[in-house]
């Protein structure tokens, strides 16, 4: 749809019309929606607490309060959203809230999107904004993947930009799309691969429709790729990463994920309202109320395809198939309309989609709230403990990574990285892997130090410390209790596993705080 066919904005604004009703539900839906971050001086999402660290040791790195253990290095590679911005923010208020700030542009920067990129294809606000704010804390975002979140929301307005120069001259388009590009690249690599693929298949899907020649679409789709190979290109004459080798697919888990990328914290209200939106999204199908457009029909049929293809794991980022979803569920509405038979269908689906976002808000906050005191005792309990010393995290539950059992646990792993900050101290897992961070260990800490991974099993610290170790054991531990002064123990207390290595310091529901006392 070039511009001059694009209708103008319309919203009713007639009381108890329609259109009315839900944009008034609309916008008291996004109000409260926000309310989570607004509310809580530490969201309980399982990076958070790890980026805040990091975020800290950024601020103040060359002050006379910088941590001794880590040294900040910059490098021509993405993924660097909040590490460029925060400690920037941090210049007018405390890091805490500059951080909790950006989360919050994050959230604003996906609902905004979307509804701008829906009015630019169809002129008015319609299923979006309902869309936007149904996954505003699905999985991807509640467990604190924040620059990606980021990232996302910039690509929402690069797409929605783009397509609405899409017949200008090309000079505009190209200028546009290059300072997408290279703000996309800096934000978080994978949502320049979504900017990119959504913007390739609308210009492959304009061929098909015969609405461009072959020619003038191969200029487009190069002038498109144009700028992102010349930063790959610089990247890697900088000696610049995207991140780590590896990658995996976990196929098993392809068909799971639709179930549980609704909700982060609980699995039974994640499979509950996806299978009731995916239900309703069929039927509506079936009966025609929904209907995509072409260009729709490829973005749906592209994201499909790259869900199957993308591994789970590439370039040393976990999760990257269970990103393309919300991509999906944020940009499709505006590539597809609903025409609902009457007023009762109208008022009964904007029922039922505010209830699926309501109840998983409510969830968010039923867990962020009581994390308030969760995550003030383990700062509290940095006091405790000495300046410059090196911290390790062990748990007493071992069921994975992440801990379906129980996912309300989870934002406690990287909790007590805060203690780089707070005690000045060292933590193996802080995020600080080449490519992602700009944040490395000093070389004296490198042996002790992971780039990404979570608490160490109880059970295989007491089999270190008893002389039992397992044929793998990880380097970083085999003399946890030589190398480290203290650990912090996450899970429900327990009894003390090794009395005469670990002296109790500091007791709480979710952690226990130990000094370790050194083998010779």
């Amino acid at each position: 749809m070039v511009p001059s066919e694009r209708p103008a904005l319309t919203i009713s604004t007639r009381p108890g019309s329609d259109r009315s009703i839900a944009i008034i539900v609309l916008a008291v839906l996004a109000a409260v929606s926000f309310l989570p971050v607004l509310l809580t001086p530490i969201p309980a999402m399982v990076d958070y607490p790890n980026h805040l660290a990091r975020m800290y040791i950024l601020s103040q790195s060359g002050t006379p309060n910088a941590n001794p253990h880590y040294e900040v290095t910059w490098a021509f590679y993405p993924n660097l959203g909040m590490d460029l911005l925060v400690p920037q923010m941090a210049r007018l208020m405390s890091v805490e809230s500059a951080t909790r700030l950006f989360l919050l542009l994050s959230q604003l920067l996906i609902v905004g999107g979307a509804l701008l990129l829906e009015w630019v294809r169809k002129g008015r606000v319609e299923l979006a904004g309902f869309a936007a704010l149904a996954v505003l804390y699905c999985l991807p975002f509640s467990w604190g993947f924040v620059n990606f979140e980021f990232g996302l929301g910039l690509a929402l307005w690069g797409i929605a930009v783009y397509l609405m120069l899409a017949e200008s001259p090309w000079p505009l388009r190209f200028l546009a799309n290059l300072i997408f590009v290279a703000a996309l690249y800096v934000a978080h690599f994978f949502s320049l691969g979504i900017y990119g693929a959504t913007l390739g298949l609308f210009e492959l899907s304009r061929i098909r429709q015969r609405q461009i020649a072959y020619p003038v679409a191969a200029a487009r789709l190069g002038a498109l790729a144009l700028p992102a190979l010349a930063l790959f290109a610089l990247m890697h004459f900088t000696a610049g990463s995207i991140g780590s080798e590896g990658t995996s697919w976990f196929l098993a888990f392809k068909p799971i994920w639709p179930l549980r990328i609704m909700n982060g914290y609980n699995l039974t209200t994640a499979a509950a309202t996806g299978l009731a939106l995916m239900i309703a999204l069929f039927f509506a199908a079936r009966r025609g109320i929904l209907r995509l457009e072409p260009s729709g029909t490829w973005l749906a049929i592209g994201f499909a395809l790259l869900y199957l293809v993308i591994p789970s794991k590439l370039f040393g980022t976990s999760f990257v198939d269970l990103r393309v979803i919300p991509a999906a569920a944020l940009i499709l509405p505006a590539f597809c309309s609903l025409s609902l038979p009457s007023r009762r269908w109208k008022m009964a689906s904007l029922a039922g989609i505010s209830s699926i976002i309501l109840l998983n808000l409510a969830v968010v906050l039923s867990v962020w709230l009581p994390y308030r005191a969760d995550y003030a005792a383990i700062i509290a309990s940095f006091q405790k403990i000495d300046r410059g010393s090196r911290v390790l995290v062990g748990s007493t539950v071992d069921d994975g990574d992440p801990p379906f059992a129980d996912l309300t646990s989870y934002p406690m792993y990287y909790a007590p990285t805060l203690a780089v900050h707070y005690a000045n101290a060292f933590v193996p897992n802080l995020f600080t892997e080449t490519g992602k961070q700009p944040v490395r260990p000093r070389e004296a800490m490198r042996n002790i130090a992971i780039p990404y991974g979570g608490p160490v099993p109880s059970g295989l610290l007491a089999a270190i410390a008893t002389g039992q170790p397992p044929a793998d054991v990880p380097p970083f531990v085999r003399s946890w209790d030589r190398d480290f002064d203290y650990l912090y123990m996450l899970g429900a207390p327990a009894a003390n596993p090794l009395p005469d290595r670990l002296e109790v310091l500091e007791t709480s529901e979710r952690f226990v705080l130990y000094r370790i006392r050194r083998k010779p």
